[in-house]
């Protein structure tokens, strides 16, 4: 597998943040992905997806901080294992057409064979935005599709500033600007801080996109016009 197309799924697309209970899935949203993304592979296109943990993980990093005092490398083990379960829900759903195991480290590079491969969440002090772009790095890729519950970046959080703006265009020193540069374990950023700054040294556009949108994915996968932001 050269050159494939990079998903960092969010886990907020898998698990909805308005879904009350943390193990209920939106199928109906995963079907259509999953029939989008077997479209295009049989049209020649491979892909490498990563799986994010999302609200179930942020759920059980609550729920475990109400019981005991946990260290944030500890937290961060608890939403790798989130990703985990998301990631083998993914290569489940895509069955024959996917590499035959869930990747979960990124220090060599995998013999892919099929046009589809999963990931998921390897190492505590990043989230899986970070391990796109270590898939990028190894695979020869120079743009990752960061799909999640958010249609654009902001000059600042919109849910606090009803004047934030969106940003269709910036700069990896302007996106590092707007989010800080420190690693929160289950803080949900566009696009993690560690990861922006790796993407930064390794040259890689991350293009934000909000994932329901699968009309705009598709416009984005066929080099249509698309709603996003994009940080180079």
């Amino acid at each position: 597998m050269e050159d494939p197309t990079i998903i960092s799924l969010g886990g907020s697309l898998i698990v909805p943040k308005e879904f009350t209970n943390p193990t209920t899935v939106d199928t109906s949203f995963l079907k259509n992905f999953r029939q989008i993304i077997l479209d295009f592979a049989g049209k020649g296109k491979s892909f490498f997806i990563i799986a994010g943990g999302g609200k179930t993980c942020r759920n059980y990093q609550e729920a475990a901080k109400q019981i005991v005092e946990l260290s944030v490398t500890e937290l961060d083990w608890l939403g790798i294992a989130a990703t985990h379960l998301n990631g083998s829900l993914l290569k489940t759903l895509f069955k024959e057409n996917v590499f035959p195991k869930v990747i979960t480290s990124y220090d060599k590079k995998e013999e892919i064979k099929e046009s589809l491969a999963v990931g998921a969440g390897w190492e505590p002090g990043h989230s899986t935005d970070f391990d796109a772009c270590l898939v990028a790095e190894i695979y020869s890729s120079h743009t990752v599709i960061n799909m999640s519950d958010v249609s654009f970046v902001y000059d600042k959080d919109p849910r606090s500033s009803p004047d934030a703006k969106p940003q269709k265009n910036l700069n990896w020193d302007q996106y590092l600007t707007i989010v800080g540069e420190t690693w929160v374990a289950g803080k949900n950023f566009p696009f993690d801080p560690v990861a922006a700054k790796k993407a930064r040294e390794l040259g890689i556009k991350v293009v934000i996109i909000k994932g329901q949108d699968l009309q705009n994915f598709q416009n984005f996968l066929e080099g249509k016009d698309f709603e996003g932001t994009t940080i180079t």
